[in-house]
């Protein structure tokens, strides 16, 4: 199953992580646009390779455990080291904090539902969310000085992604509280259910 393209598109997600963060180390125009670039193409892979495992039927439950785990790999590493370089601007330190607090609530959620064999399915403002997210994420990872880079010191690179991230983590705090109610909802009614059982 590794070798099947899906899951080697998830893996690359997983292998990009470190070069990601070794280029936004070195901070430099030309680093950080690559860094910028190497992301996009990550996040490329996230719809790929769902969308290939579907077509091809090659659907796994490596895949389905691989997945969101470069997701948030991915994601939690950027947001680290760009909180850790002092590359969070206009108070994007909190949104991050939220993204990354939301992503661990939900992880936790849907270990737990597993147990007891529901899902926890992926809305429609989920996906909105992501967007924003994985946008923010890479005009952060570009900034300013990529504009520079390009010929476009015009475009405030900076501002757009602090914008984007906080959208990104209004709406994380939406889903959020819609996962955390529908979590809620199925221990509730598995605590109903053992009640009525137990004579």
């Amino acid at each position: 199953m590794l070798t099947d393209l899906p899951n080697l598109l998830t893996l690359s997600r997983i292998v990009a992580v470190p070069v990601v963060v070794l280029l936004v180390v070195i901070n430099t125009p030309g680093t950080d646009c690559a860094a910028c670039v190497i992301f996009i193409l990550a996040g490329i892979t996230d719809y790929l390779d769902g969308k290939l495992a579907r077509a091809w039927h090659q659907n796994s439950d490596l895949g389905r455990m691989l997945d969101p785990i470069a997701d948030k790999l991915l994601v939690g590493a950027c947001l680290m080291v760009l909180a850790g370089l002092s590359r969070l601007p206009y108070w994007t330190l909190y949104p991050a904090i939220i993204i990354l607090s939301r992503e661990i609530l939900v992880s936790g959620l849907r270990e737990y539902l597993a147990t007891t064999k529901v899902g926890l399915p992926v809305t429609r403002l989920a996906k909105w969310k992501t967007g924003f997210q994985m946008t923010a994420i890479g005009f952060l990872l570009a900034g300013d000085s990529t504009a520079v880079l390009l010929h476009m010191a015009w475009l405030p690179v900076n501002l757009l992604g602090a914008a984007m991230l906080w959208i990104a983590a209004a709406l994380t705090l939406v889903t959020g509280w819609d996962y955390l109610s529908t979590g809620i909802q199925h221990v509730t009614r598995n605590n109903q259910s053992v009640s009525n059982i137990t004579p």
